[in-house]
Parts: structure tokens; sequence; C-alpha cells
């Protein structure tokens, strides 16, 4: 540190001591300069803001040529393996029906939608994106997802796989029963593999039946079992019911959904 000087210089004509400001005056001026705080605040929170916003689709024009599904799944940190699964599976959604089903992807980690896809009917583009995607520590992330079923033309079924809900009950009520009036289904392909879990089915049941829709529980460990009951799901976005049960025999997958599907009516 440099050495304070030991003395002052004054100069020979000293200016005047500043004007007395009035009260009324000073308090215009810290109003000021908290207007000018809280500008800067907004304006930091504003820069922030996309980090923390929700993915959603790319925007689109004109009507959806053809039925479309929702492929959402909790990627949380703990939910890894039922990810891997996942990925391994997401082409028999559109492989099921080929070129008569339209899919997005839509994953949340880190407590936002991080990823949500384009549509698509290609299975290829849909396998490449999931293998992009890693698990992030944060809390679940539904309703966002259900939110855009909503706002999208022509989206039959949005499938979900998790084993938690950590939203407010009171609004996913609210968005099942608008999707129920629109006829979006909701199908939570429940993992039970961590037993803490069982706790949700209530949630899960009562938001899925809202809609039409319905719960099936599953191991992540048993991706062939995944992999059967999401061809069924696709099948069932196409066509409803009656193509599922002209294709039950087929599809292994089929029955347990169509007795589960009986348990929301």
């Amino acid at each position: 540190m440099a050495d304070k000087p030991n003395f002052v210089l004054i100069p020979d004509d000293t200016p005047p001591p500043p004007a007395t400001v009035p009260a009324t005056a000073r308090g215009a001026n810290v109003l000021g300069r908290l207007r000018t705080l809280a500008s800067t605040a907004a304006t930091a929170a504003a820069a922030a803001l996309p980090a923390l916003t929700h993915a959603e689709p790319p925007a689109e024009t004109g009507a959806a040529p053809r039925p479309r599904l929702i492929f959402a799944v909790d990627a949380t940190a703990s939910r890894e393996p039922a990810w891997a699964a996942a990925r391994r599976v997401t082409d028999v959604l559109v492989q099921a029906l080929p070129g008569e089903l339209d899919v997005a992807l839509a994953v949340h980690g880190g407590s936002r939608v991080h990823t949500f896809t384009a549509f698509t009917g290609d299975a290829g583009t849909l396998r490449d994106r999931a293998a992009g995607v890693a698990c992030a520590a944060g809390l679940t992330r539904l309703l966002p997802i259900l939110s855009v079923s909503l706002a999208r033309p022509a989206v039959r079924v949005v499938v979900y796989i998790g084993d938690v809900f950590e939203e407010s009950v009171a609004q996913g009520r609210k968005l099942a029963d608008a999707m129920g009036r629109g006829g979006t289904r909701l199908i939570v392909l429940h993992d039970t593999a961590d037993r803490s879990a069982s706790r949700e089915a209530e949630v899960f049941w009562d938001l899925a039946k809202r809609t039409g829709g319905c719960v099936l529980p599953f191991d992540a460990s048993s991706s062939g079992r995944l992999r059967d009951l999401l061809s069924a799901v696709a099948v069932y976005a196409v066509g409803g019911e009656k193509l599922l049960r002209e294709r039950r025999r087929e599809l292994p997958g089929a029955v347990a959904l169509l007795e589960n599907l009986g348990k929301s009516r």
C-alpha cells in the first residue's frame, strides 16, 4: 500500500461548500438509484432466463399431416438405468407403423425440460437425438410437457417414463382434464425399480385417468417389455383401441395396455 501524504495542499481560492440538498430532492435521488438498481436486476434476470426456461419443439405452420405422439422421459440423475433402456428402444415408436405416426422426444433433467425435438417419422433421427442426451440431477418437470401437448395439433398420446412426481398436483389435474377434453391421452410407464416410487402410482393414475389414459408398471432392467409396451402405445396412438385390438395377437404389449385402459373408465 502507498504511503499516505502527511499534508494536504489547500488551493488559494477555496470553492464554496456545496449547497444543502432539500430532503425532497434527496428522496428523489434515492428513489432514482433504487429504480436504476431494479432495472439492472431485471436486465440480469432476463439475461439468465433462457437458461431456466423449458425447451419446446420448433414452431410450426400448417396442420399436422399425421397422428402425433410425445415420448417423454424423466432423465434426472437417479434415472440412468431407465433412460439407458429407453434410448435403446426409441425407434420402435415409429417402426411399429412406419409412415403413419410422428414422434417428438421430450426429456427433463436438471429441473427443466432441456430437450424437445421436432416431430419426426424418421427412426434414425429420433435414435440419434436420444443418444446425445445425458441424465442431470433435478426435480421432475412433466407438466411443461403436458402443456405443449395441448398447444400442438394432432397429439394423440403423451407416453411418459418416470418414477416420481414432484410438481403441483392441482396444476397437473387441470392440464390432465384439458387433455381429456381434447382427446390427448397420458400413458405413464411407471418405473417401479425403486420401492419408494410406489407411493407415486396413485398420483400418476389420477392424472392418466383424467385423460382417458392409464399407468403401466415396468422394470427398467427389462428392455424387452419396454419395447413391447411402446410398440403397443404407438399402434394405439394411430388407431385407438380398435386398431390395438385388431393387432393384439402380433403385439405382446397390447393385452396389458388394453387391460389397463379399461381400468381408467
